[in-house]
């Protein structure tokens, strides 16, 4: 598929009937992240699955690394595709995508939304009071933001990549789990991740949390670098929303769609049927 600016997009259709679900990776992934969806809950439902621009084998240009541009890219999908009515599952960036989407262009070609570990405000701006970052799930502050861009960006970018994605993961490492996240991180060039990373974690999206109005489920996890606390502040503010958190014996790490596809699948099909 090709874009209106002239992008083309790798994506991946199973086919078959039913509602479709449409899965979004992370910043720096791919939808190589969903392998074990794709098998496991492709057999029951069509399953859509794409690399969103500057990532895995979709085109790199030099420009549209904004959450707004990926939002009207996956809407230009959704056109290509001609689906009208879909469920939506956002991990990590993914989820901002699919907030970005819904602030645009409103809910109503969105049957369910399923959010994966992902804070509604990434950084902590000046202007926030101290109880509501933290509530958020703050990730950074500001400092912090600019100068992990800077060194992404730097001689040292690859280290500076390699021990974020580190970070990621708590407790005994799956050492397969983490080379292939490594693996697949190195297929987006600095010049489209490092603005990107920036403008994802320069949005605040709690002012469209109280507007999503489709059934919604959060998913936090306890051995996650993100606070399952700012997991349960988002399903507190998505009117009826529900949130399972995954202890840290059932996945350990930012990533449990990897690490435990079958506990993962199993929470994401009950709630889609």
């Amino acid at each position: 598929m090709i874009t209106k600016d002239g992008v083309r997009l790798s994506y991946r259709d199973s086919g078959g009937d039913g509602v479709p679900l449409v899965m979004l990776h992370g910043w720096g992934q791919t939808q190589e992240m969903f392998r074990h969806q794709l098998a496991g809950l492709a057999p029951g439902r069509r399953v859509v699955t794409v690399d969103l621009r500057g990532h895995g084998r979709s085109e790199k240009p030099h420009h549209g690394y904004r959450i707004a541009r990926l939002a009207n890219d996956v809407r230009e999908l959704a056109d290509h595709l001609g689906l009208d009515a879909f469920d939506a599952l956002g991990w990590s960036m993914g989820a901002s995508v699919w907030w970005s989407f819904a602030d645009q262009y409103g809910t109503g070609r969105i049957r369910r939304l399923v959010l994966v570990d992902q804070p509604a405000a990434v950084a902590a701006v000046p202007w926030t009071a101290t109880a509501e970052q933290r509530e958020s799930g703050a990730v950074f502050d500001v400092a912090g933001l600019l100068e992990l861009c800077a060194a992404l960006a730097g001689p040292d970018g690859a280290q500076v990549r390699e021990g974020f994605v580190r970070s990621m993961f708590s407790g005994d490492t799956d050492p397969g789990v983490l080379a292939f996240v490594l693996d697949e991180i190195r297929a987006t060039p600095a010049y489209a991740g490092v603005p990107l990373l920036f403008d994802h974690c320069a949005q605040d999206w709690r002012d469209v949390l109280g507007r999503i109005d489709v059934p919604a489920l959060v998913l936090g996890c306890e051995g996650s670098h993100i606070d399952p606390a700012s997991q349960r502040y988002i399903a507190e503010r998505i009117p009826g929303a529900r949130l399972h958190v995954f202890p840290k014996s059932v996945a350990s790490s930012h990533f449990p769609f990897l690490e435990n596809p079958d506990a993962f699948n199993a929470v994401v099909e009950k709630f889609l049927s």
